[in-house]
């Protein structure tokens, strides 16, 4: 080649970049990403660069789609359960019966940031059918009050339940 060989054109190159400032790590990376074209002897660091900048760009894109899906279920995990159980319960002490239920409602509807308040009645049970035997929670609700706190009535309204049975009960199945 003639009095400027290709050798001295990429110096020229890389002393032009860097007198535009540009950061040294940047100035590193880009050198060893494209070092296997000039030289044959550099050709393995650039194929490793490139294997290595695959597999970070992979993972990052497996944790961001991990993360999103996380969340979407968290999500849907949180508002199924807050739209059958609300945000606090009061209970007595020592799991005791509150003496007056009524004293205690107008004392938490007086708060303004309460937007619902209602009673219920929780209590442990054990089902059995034969030789099987499950354990399971039983919640006595009072229908008039339950939709200002949960969506325990209007799915139930959906569902063609807006009238109890016989012994005014509703039984369903956890989701």
């Amino acid at each position: 080649m003639g009095p400027l060989s290709r050798k001295r054109l990429w110096r020229i190159r890389d002393a032009t970049i860097c007198a535009m400032q540009i950061p040294y790590e940047l100035i590193l990376g880009w050198r060893y990403t494209r070092a296997g074209r000039a030289t044959r002897r550099n050709g393995f660091i650039s194929f490793i660069s490139g294997v290595s900048m695959l597999g970070i760009a992979l993972g990052v894109a497996a944790l961001i789609i991990v993360l999103s899906v996380m969340n979407g279920f968290q999500k849907e995990v949180r508002d199924r359960m807050l739209g059958v159980i609300s945000h606090i319960e009061v209970f007595a002490p020592n799991g005791t019966a509150l003496p007056d239920p009524q004293k205690t409602l107008a004392e938490i509807r007086a708060n303004p940031q309460v937007v619902g308040a209602a009673t219920f009645i929780a209590a442990q049970a054990l089902l059995a059918r034969g030789e099987d035997m499950k354990g399971t929670l039983v919640r006595g609700i009072d229908p008039a009050l339950e939709g200002q706190v949960t969506d325990l009535a209007g799915a139930a309204e959906r569902h063609g339940l807006s009238q109890a049975g016989e012994w005014r009960l509703w039984c369903g199945a956890g989701r």
